[in-house]
């Protein structure tokens, strides 16, 4: 029987205040199994579930509405846990008012503007120029319901604009308390508005009698003498008269207000058009502001006035707005060419890069901005990857092949050269260090400072590169508008099906720093034919081992920042099988180079031996040893995600041999120390008891030794190998995780038992042949010879 799930509880939310509509995250536990678990979302009493988006069992994202309090809970309420409850709160702003000079997300709708200066002439209602209180007292609204009135007054209306204006309704809806002497002041007041009007009709009137009378006259002249004629020829001809006195009237009218009435219309025309210039000035004066803030780099200015046009002007048919919307068009097609080469433009910051994509997505770029910085930044990457090495081998053909160390930037990762200091501490013995070891702390090869930069430039760059690929994936590099528009969604799509490309690009990344690593350090593990484009370094002489094991900890502090990215670690398998093989090849060149090292002990032979009738060679062997293994520590220790070293049985048995070779290396030596030729040598000293007490007290570090004495120090420090030297280094190699110890310590006991052998024969060899020689006479006297006896028969 399944446990009951708990109430869900909301722990945070992100703003905890804000206006309405603003988009919040609420987190908390228990906040449903699936979309359809979600039955319920409040926020401050609002009902917030049609907005809600399910994300996780801890999170949802949702808008809130038009809610009731200023604060309150959030409460989320599930079908398998019932109503929850909520430990924060979120506090409702209320939204500021917007003044006349701030900035509004409003359009004003400018076509329906209505200038009264340019419609003069037009026959506008009188009544539509009437104060909004035409009784000129204070208007005291009554508690009469609406509907009331509508019911007494069926029909009527209380606008005094209206044609079924009722006055009765009127005065109860606005003045129903306002006293007797208030409403006989109202009288006062409608009939001295009706005296200016009257008054006005009048005066017009008087200032046009003259007029009136002359034409009265003209009239009447005409009229008497008519009647005095009396005939059809006078009429006819006063006819002709008065008409041809009119025709010469206007004609002399027009011609004396022609001037008046062109300027006139000159300047309605000019008003008009001003008057559209002054309407219509942001579609006109939008191209050339379009290019000052292009230049000023106020790109979301730009966006903003443009979608604005587009909004009003985008589907106009006038003719003038059409043509300077196409200039605006022109402008800003000119501006998605300009940003796309921001965009593209190398080296760029991930900041400028979102920044870009979210102007071109605003501005309906076509194509795919996003992608196309993906793939530029890609293609520059690996340019600025070859272009490093190319430097590098022009500078090492060009100089001596040791460089000064580069100060490296302590921003991306932390500087390896502290732990290039620390290698160096673990010096080896004197006996084994060799005078080109005194500058390498001073100096590093050219091969290891090329892995430095380069390492440093995939760390640096690498990190801006996936997360412009994350953001492309998640749509965070687009605006709200291209949120709206649908232009995410097609992104999200675009990039589920480009996630194989971008996989390509990083493995290619991944391919080429191994690559390029591998030309400069282990340049034979390349194939035929990459070796020109990866390689083409000068190697004079092979790294040593502690070049190599800097190396390998600046590749591992590589590999360990490109893993903080969330790569995946398939990618970055090649990095790991490069630290392999550095791993290996630093291993068997230390072992070279404590071989040679050991080689040269033999110089440093000083035949001084202590009370046990050892000298200092088989402690100098051992330390030397010891040193190396040591300064092989961080090599042979694995590191999360890689192998040991050892896992390859080839390798085993190659180390293996190069661990003999030095045990043999050195019982080399000890043999060629016992043999030394010498010119010194005291002949009257080759029959002196070397068992005296006096003999090792008289041993100096600049007194000639016989051979004698040369083969007994030597068989002394045989036996001190065997029985201590030889146990201690093999408990050495399995401390460090060395395989076939067993066969490294009885191959070498071996070569040192007929070492011992073949020195104790030539000892007694030595001791014997004063005695042969002294016998060997009195043998051959007489010229005896057993041939000439006789066979004995029984």
């Amino acid at each position: 029987m399944s446990r009951a799930r708990q109430p869900p509880l909301v722990t945070g939310i992100s703003p905890n205040e804000g206006i309405s509509w603003t988009k919040v995250t609420i987190r908390g536990e228990n906040l449903g199994t699936g979309p359809t678990d979600l039955i319920g979302l409040t926020i401050c009493g609002h009902n917030c579930l049609l907005t809600a988006e399910w994300m996780s069992a801890s999170k949802i994202v949702c808008r809130v509405g038009q809610a009731k309090n200023d604060k309150g809970d959030i409460i989320v309420t599930t079908k398998s846990g019932g109503r929850g409850t909520s430990t924060v709160s979120f506090k409702l702003l209320k939204p500021e008012k917007i003044g006349i000079l701030d900035q509004s997300a409003v359009w004003v709708d400018e076509m329906n503007y209505y200038d009264m200066r340019t419609d003069r002439n037009k026959g506008i209602p009188p009544l539509s120029l009437r104060p909004a209180n035409p009784l000129g007292i204070e208007i005291d609204k009554g508690r009469f319901p609406q509907k009331d009135l509508e019911t007494l007054f069926p029909g009527m209306s209380a606008d005094f604009t209206s044609e079924n204006f009722s006055a009765a309704w009127y005065l109860i809806e606005n003045h129903s308390t306002t006293s007797f002497d208030q409403l006989k002041m109202a009288v006062v007041n409608l009939k001295k508005q009706a005296n200016k009007k009257n008054e006005g009709s009048l005066a017009y009137v008087k200032g046009g009698l003259s007029t009136f009378f002359e034409a009265q006259d003209a009239l009447s002249a005409i009229h008497q003498k008519l009647e005095a004629d009396g005939t059809e020829k006078v009429e006819g001809s006063m006819t002709q008269k008065l008409e041809n006195v009119l025709n010469r009237a206007s004609n002399t009218a027009d011609t004396l207000f022609q001037e008046v009435l062109g300027r006139k219309d000159k300047a309605d025309s000019t008003r008009n058009a001003l008057n559209v210039l002054q309407r219509f000035k942001f579609l006109f004066n939008l191209p050339l502001n379009i290019e000052r803030n292009i230049q000023k780099g106020d790109y979301d200015v730009v966006i903003n006035d443009y979608e604005k046009a587009k909004s009003l002007f985008g589907k106009t048919e006038v003719q003038v707005f059409r043509k300077y919307y196409a200039e605006v068009e022109t402008r800003i097609e000119a501006l998605r060419e300009l940003l796309l080469d921001k965009l593209l433009e190398t080296p760029s910051t991930l900041h400028d890069q979102k920044r870009y994509i979210r102007y071109l997505s605003d501005l309906h770029a076509p194509g795919d901005p996003a992608w196309q910085c993906i793939g530029a930044q890609h293609q520059w990457i690996l340019q600025l990857m070859h272009n490093c090495k190319e430097s590098y081998v022009k500078e090492q053909k060009g100089k001596n092949i040791f460089f000064p160390m580069l100060d490296l930037d302590s921003d991306v990762r932390p500087s390896p050269i502290g732990h290039l200091g620390q290698t160096a501490s673990l010096k080896r013995g004197s006996s084994c260090q060799s005078g080109r070891d005194d500058a390498w702390r001073y100096k590093a090869p050219q091969q290891v400072v090329f892995v430095e930069k380069l390492t440093k430039l995939v760390v640096s760059q690498l990190p801006n590169f996936w997360k412009l690929w994350i953001s492309y994936v998640n749509g965070s590099l687009f605006s709200e508008t291209a949120e709206k528009s649908g232009q995410m969604e097609r992104s999200k799509k675009n990039a589920r099906q480009r996630q194989n490309d971008f996989k390509k690009m990083i493995q290619e990344v991944m391919h080429s720093l191994v690559k390029l690593i591998r030309g400069a350090l282990l340049p034979f593990s390349l194939r035929e034919g990459e070796s020109r484009q990866y390689g083409g370094w000068e190697m004079k002489s092979e790294l040593s081992g502690q070049w190599l094991t800097h190396v390998i900890q600046t590749v591992r502090l590589s590999a360990e920042s490109l893993t903080a990215l969330e790569i995946p670690n398939d990618t970055l398998q090649v990095i790991q099988d490069l630290i392999l093989d550095l791993r290996v090849r630093c291993i068997i060149v230390t072992l070279q180079h404590t071989a040679e090292d050991i080689k040269r002990l033999a110089e440093k032979e000083d035949w001084v031996v202590d009370n046990e009738g050892l000298t200092s060679l088989p402690s100098h062997f051992e330390q030397c040893i010891i040193h190396s293994l040591q300064s092989l520590k961080t090599v042979l220790d694995c590191k999360p995600g890689e192998a040991s070293v050892f896992q390859q049985q080839k390798i085993q048995e190659d180390v293996c041999q190069l661990s003999i070779g030095i045990m043999q290396v050195f019982i080399d030596c000890l043999e060629q120390l016992s043999t030394k030729p010498d010119g010194d040598i005291d002949t009257s000293h080759l029959s002196v008891d070397v068992s005296s007490p006096d003999l090792f007290g008289s041993i100096h570090e600049d007194s000639s030794l016989t051979s004698e004495q040369r083969v007994l120090i030597t068989l002394s420090n045989c036996r001190y190998l065997e029985r201590h030297t030889f146990l201690n280094i093999a408990e050495h190699f399995e401390k460090h995780g060395f395989q076939g110890v067993e066969k490294i310590t009885q191959v070498s006991m071996e070569s040192l038992k007929e070492l011992d052998q073949r020195l104790f024969e030539m000892y007694i060899e030595s001791k014997a042949d004063p005695i042969v020689g002294s016998l060997e006479p009195g043998i051959y006297a007489g010229y005896f010879d057993w041939k000439d006896c006789l066979v004995p028969a029984g």
